[in-house]
């Protein structure tokens, strides 16, 4: 890819460091086996795998306790319908926000159906929340919220919510919290006790440099999540239902232990690079990123240029659709964005962007000056040549 510069780590971190392929590879050429399916040597090494990146993700979200509470699971959507479903029953009532996207917009409909009651938080254009109105929201009529969603980090204003302030006040009303980390694990310091979430859903395809197919749902020690998955866990299986015990309560079916290993190896490059070195090296590409777009005639900046955000820029311009944009940097100057609605329509609501979508511009590890010197210039390029007379 030496001809691309790639600025779409939101949706997926497509360069990673060389460590995790080789796991991959090493993982089918010398392991290969299923993990908790069986007692012999090459199953066990499996398991060992899929322990030691238990391990590595305690310590990167600083759990204390069980490692076997953080569960692997395929996407962070499996991780938040898995947290939603078995969290909420009827009659329950679950605050989100307008920043959320569809993995937990979509379910949370679903549930309405269910008799599980909905309350959406405003957002607002700079990426907050009314904490006066959250706090009404939270303790409602008499009878609190069981759970309060928050996106850690908006996926096309990329601001970050005051996760610990919003947990404090759902604690005081007896309310859990289900944090959504997406955008935020491997990007910004994600620390479960010092944000006071009581569920931790994340991706390890983005920020934590894993390959697809690979997330989790940490849950706090003392919090019941009912499976709303149920299968082969390799163990107890005369009992007909889930076990108890975490995380086989949570992880039916085969594990993907080539992924996992992926995702081991990300993980630890990460703790060996350390992630706040890593946060502050991003947002000096995002501040480049948007001295060189607000420079552009025509060209309206979406993101507000908040230094403890993730490193995405969202813009539109004028005379060029997202979409048009998005193809054009791809294919006349070799930059990939994306444009869209990034399902996130409510986020673009509050943008007023709904209706023809935005550009995302989205840094990452291996971002270097020269990509976003690249990608201004090519937008400066294609806004140019939309202005001339007869285009």
């Amino acid at each position: 890819m030496d001809d691309l510069t790639y600025l779409d780590y939101a949706a997926t971190s497509v360069v990673r460091p060389p460590a995790v392929a080789d796991a991959v590879a090493a993982y089918l050429r010398d392991v290969g086996a299923s993990p908790g399916r069986g007692g012999h040597r090459l199953a066990v090494a499996a398991g060992r795998v899929v322990l030691r990146c238990r391990l590595a993700l305690a310590e990167l979200f600083g759990v204390e306790g069980d490692p076997g509470r953080v569960t692997l699971q395929p996407s962070t959507t499996h991780a938040l319908n898995a947290a939603l479903r078995g969290v909420l029953r009827p009659g329950d009532r679950v605050v989100r926000t307008a920043y959320d996207h569809n993995s937990v917009r979509r379910p949370a409909a679903l549930l309405a159906r269910e008799g599980i009651r909905e309350t959406v938080l405003a957002g607002s254009p700079e990426g907050t929340l009314d904490l006066a109105e959250a706090e009404r929201a939270i303790r409602g009529d008499g009878r609190p919220a069981r759970l309060l969603v928050l996106p850690h980090a908006s996926n096309v204003l990329g601001t970050v919510l005051p996760v610990a302030a919003l947990a404090e006040m759902a604690r005081e009303h007896g309310t859990l919290v289900l944090l959504d980390a997406a955008q935020s694990a491997g990007h910004l310091p994600v620390k479960v006790d010092a944000l006071g979430v009581d569920l931790l859903a994340f991706a390890g395809h983005k920020g934590l440099l894993g390959p697809q197919g690979t997330a989790g749902l940490w849950v706090r020690e003392g919090v019941e999540v009912a499976p709303v998955l149920a299968g082969g866990t390799g163990g107890d299986s005369l009992d007909e239902g889930m076990p108890e015990a975490y995380p086989d309560r949570l992880e039916a079916g085969t594990l993907n232990g080539p992924g996992i290993a992926g995702l081991l190896a990300g993980v630890r490059w990460l703790l060996d690079t350390g992630v706040d070195a890593l946060h502050a090296r991003e947002a000096a590409l995002k501040a480049r990123l948007l001295r060189g777009l607000e420079a552009i005639p025509g060209v309206r900046i979406h993101s507000p240029p908040a230094p403890e955000g993730v490193g995405i820029v969202t813009v539109t311009a004028d005379g060029v659709e997202s979409h048009e944009l998005a193809l054009r940097l791809d294919r006349e100057h070799g930059v990939l964005v994306r444009g869209g609605l990034h399902c996130a329509p409510e986020a673009h609501g509050i943008l007023r962007t709904v209706a023809g979508g935005a550009v995302r511009f989205s840094v990452g590890w291996a971002t270097t000056e020269a990509d976003v010197d690249r990608a201004v210039g090519a937008v400066r390029a294609v806004c140019e040549g939309a202005a001339e007379p007869g285009r």
